[in-house]
């Protein structure tokens, strides 16, 4: 299979290249980039260098589509949606991991990102691509929408218990901690090296994009409204989320139940990890430990004196969080194992 990305200078586009590289099921035909176009890849990802000698080319969607079968899109938001259209009348397959495509009403666009979208036609086509929750629609779509990070990271942790009624859907209040290389590679005065080192900075206590992604996958999953309350802040440290999520029980719930509530919901899933130890360092999820690889590891502690479930996950942002679920979408497309090019661990120490 020939696959080709489009913003491949990127984190983000180059944790593509690096997993695609070393795919046993497909070439890398075309990676692209306007700024470099013309540069060895690996000028660019210093990690890539002796993997591959291939040159950034100039962002041209009909050609590139004409080199490949699928096209991983890694633009800024707001991009896509003006050439997708193209390519969904070409034929080729799209895995698109910027917000183009991830929410179904075109007024969202408006509230959550400040334009108005000009390809509204498709995001009832596209589908979201967490396989947890919609594996049977990414086998046969044309065009998939791969979520944002923090919201990858909130709906994993939230679906089970969401789904069940046993809370509050109304009050359910999360806080991410994201490592720097979530703001993208384009320097600017948050991401200075002395000005993030050594930060717990909230920069942005309501109002984050990535909220209408988790309501409007959690309210589709249970069939009635969630409403969520989110914050972020960027921590030190370059990869990584961490999500807290409380929330508040409508009854008593055992921590037998929980674990069976999760493990039932998540059965067979190949990259979900359950950690709720009794002794030793990580007894949470900790984004230190999933850093490189794919998985989402998921916690929990319940908290009687407030009738509160707290749930944690921890993903890295530019696998889970982005290029690897592209990757594991893509296989899903291709009927492949979901795990191919995924099987890495997680680095340890970092």
């Amino acid at each position: 299979m020939n696959v080709g990305v489009f913003g491949a200078s990127g984190y983000v586009g180059g944790e593509l290249l690096r997993i695609l590289l070393s795919h046993s099921k497909v070439e890398v035909k075309a990676a692209t980039s306007n700024t470099y176009a013309g540069e060895y890849v690996y000028r660019v990802h210093p990690n890539l260098r002796g993997q591959t000698t291939l040159k950034f080319i100039k962002s041209d969607p009909e050609k590139v589509a004409s080199l490949c079968d699928i096209l991983f899109i890694a633009t800024p938001h707001g991009v896509s949606s003006k050439f997708v259209p193209r390519l969904i009348d070409s034929g080729v397959r799209v895995i698109d991991l910027s917000a183009d495509f991830r929410l179904k009403n075109p007024e969202d666009y408006v509230k959550w990102y400040g334009w108005s979208h000009s390809s509204p036609e498709l995001l009832e086509k596209s589908v979201y691509g967490l396989p947890e929750l919609h594996r049977e629609e990414i086998r046969g779509a044309q065009l998939v929408a791969v979520p944002g990070c923090m919201a990858a990271a909130g709906i994993l942790a939230l679906a089970p218990i969401v789904k069940s009624g046993k809370i509050d859907r109304t009050r359910v209040v999360m806080d991410f901690k994201v490592g720097s290389s979530g703001a993208g590679a384009r320097p600017s005065i948050s991401t200075h090296h002395a000005e993030h080192y050594s930060v717990v900075r909230p920069y942005k206590p309501v109002g984050h994009r990535h909220t209408a992604e988790i309501e409007q996958e959690l309210s589709l999953l249970c069939g009635e409204k969630v409403i969520i309350s989110m914050s972020a802040h960027a921590v030190n440290m370059v990869r990584g989320i961490l999500s807290t999520c409380h929330t508040f029980l409508n009854e008593t719930i055992s921590s037998a139940e929980v674990w069976r509530m999760y493990r039932e919901f998540y059965s067979g899933e190949p990259f979900i990890r359950f950690i709720k130890d009794v002794k030793g360092l990580y007894r949470y999820p900790d984004p230190k430990i999933v850093v490189g690889s794919n998985y989402c590891d998921i916690g929990f502690e319940l908290d009687e004196h407030a009738n509160r479930l707290v749930i944690l996950s921890a993903i890295d942002n530019l696998m889970k969080g982005a290029a690897g679920t592209a990757v594991q979408d893509m296989n899903i497309m291709c009927g492949w194992d979901e795990k191919e090019g995924l099987r890495y661990p997680a680095l340890h120490p970092i």
